[in-house]
């Protein structure tokens, strides 16, 4: 039977997915038959299994970090908002509707039998199963039917480590009110602290955490320094990018930050290329010049659609084409280049129909059935080899099709426009291939591409994680937490 331990964060953004992360390769390296677990998750980057569910992307980069291939029993619910008040609900990998909040919140009850039913596999086939906890456990108005912190740890009987992050001061109020508004079971639960994100002289730190050490009876366990330049896949929201100073010389790309934009890190290996400039562009801000403008994937096309148009998007793409720039569109993106978009059955919003940007020559329809897979195939641009994964809700026809942008295994994939301007295709990753990317760079008017190996840059920044934490955390104690 595994031993477990689950991290948990005072906020959101505390460093729960960094800490087990590093955590599970910590653990790898150690020959423990380690795997990640998280009970529910809410994002809209989401990763593909061998087997064809999906998961929340976070959970795929912590199975890589463990040597496994990504499972749905390591994220057995995944919520995708595609409204304010409403997500699509998916279950062991696959969807099985779209709630409000308030129905899902009271439908926790049933999706607790498939979390516990995911957690059980993993506890009987692995050493380890280190958990990550969702948001924060003193969210009193979320606590009843809790499955995703304090609940989910009650029901198993695990331990569970508190992050918080410094950097954004206060973590001090962070732990203790979190402390206090947990309950006398749940806060026994707490073995001790870990403090993310420091930056400075340790030791004008030390007082405080003395202080906190004798005012709750708990250990901190590791303070961990701020990592300058560190690249670990967002688990949803869209990271800060700083503007070099040389960015007017860089080849400039730019991608709306849409409403619902879903698997942006598709962009990761972009962003690190020294030869890029690599902007989000968010709602009001002003559209600058580019080279390449990517339309992103969206939970909702049609609704994501009429934001492109009010914030003027349109006409900058047909100002962009004039003047021979490229647009490239991904999944949703895609599907909004095309003459039509319909969604007869409600499946994303309102039932109806939506007039696309009419950039090429494609009508698409969204149906109830997400089509899930891996892929592997060339791009039909120079035959360059090229392996991706599809999540989409849709069927594409037209007469734009008889010219794609890839040929997959299963057969041909979105199309190119007769001028070769405009290019879309449902295959998500496309840039983590290393030679894909540099042709796809050429196409859109870079020159003397420089390539990286982004998949061996990703596994750099996880031993790199996994160095810090042996080397900041006591790692004794987590030994003796997980029993091993």
């Amino acid at each position: 039977m595994a031993r477990t331990l689950m991290v948990q964060g005072t906020t959101s953004d505390a460093g729960k997915s960094f800490m087990v992360t590093a955590l599970c390769r910590w653990l790898h390296r150690q020959d423990v038959k380690v795997a990640p677990f998280k009970p529910q998750n809410m994002a809209l980057n989401s990763a593909v299994t061998p087997g064809g569910g999906e998961i929340g992307r976070a959970q795929a980069v912590q199975a890589l970090a463990c040597g496994l291939e990504p499972h749905t029993d390591m994220n057995p619910v995944l919520l995708k908002p595609n409204t304010d008040i409403g997500a699509q609900v998916i279950v062991h990998g696959k969807a099985i509707g779209t709630m409000y909040a308030r129905t899902y919140h009271d439908y926790k009850q049933i999706v607790n039998a498939a979390v516990l039913e995911s957690y059980q596999r993993l506890e009987q086939r692995y050493d380890a199963v280190i958990v990550e906890g969702a948001g924060s456990p003193a969210e009193i108005n979320l606590r009843d039917n809790d499955i995703a912190n304090m609940g989910f740890a009650e029901q198993v009987d695990c331990p569970v480590i508190l992050i918080a992050d410094i950097d954004r001061g206060g973590v001090f109020a962070h732990i203790v009110g979190t402390l206090e508004l947990l309950s006398e079971s749940e806060r026994a639960r707490v073995e001790g602290f870990v403090i993310n994100r420091f930056r400075g002289d340790i030791s004008l730190l030390q007082s405080g955490l003395d202080w906190l050490e004798n005012y709750t009876g708990k250990p901190v366990l590791g303070v961990l320094p701020y990592l300058h330049g560190l690249h670990l896949e967002a688990e949803d929201a869209i990271p800060q990018i700083d503007q070099p100073a040389d960015s007017n010389e860089r080849f400039r790309i730019i991608v709306p930050v849409l409403p619902r934009i879903s698997n942006h890190t598709d962009f990761d290996p972009l962003r690190l290329n020294p030869q890029v400039d690599l902007r989000f562009i968010g709602p009001n801000e002003p559209i600058p010049p580019a080279d390449l403008i990517i339309l992103p994937g969206t939970k909702s096309v049609r609704a994501d659609l009429d934001w492109l148009r009010t914030h003027g998007w349109d006409h900058e793409i047909r100002r962009h084409t004039r003047y021979g720039g490229k647009v490239l569109g991904i999944c949703g993106g895609y599907q909004m280049l095309g003459m039509w978009i319909h969604d007869p059955d409600g499946v994303e919003s309102e039932p109806g129909s939506s007039p696309g940007l009419g950039l090429l020559d494609i009508e698409t329809t969204i149906e109830p059935e997400k089509q899930l897979r891996r892929v592997r195939g060339r791009l039909s641009l120079d035959n360059t080899a090229v392996d991706g994964y599809e999540i989409h809700a849709g069927t594409t026809l037209g007469e734009g099709l008889t010219r794609p942008a890839l040929y997959l295994e299963a057969g041909p994939d979105g199309a190119i426009s007769e001028d070769r301007l405009i290019m879309g295709t449902y295959v998500h990753g496309l840039f983590e291939s290393t030679e894909a990317c540099r042709t796809l760079l050429e196409w859109s008017g870079l020159c003397d591409v420089q390539t990286l190996d982004y998949k061996s840059i990703r596994d750099t920044e996880i031993d790199r994680l996994a160095g810090v934490v042996e080397a900041h955390v006591d790692t004794a104690c987590l030994m003796n937490l997980l029993r091993l």
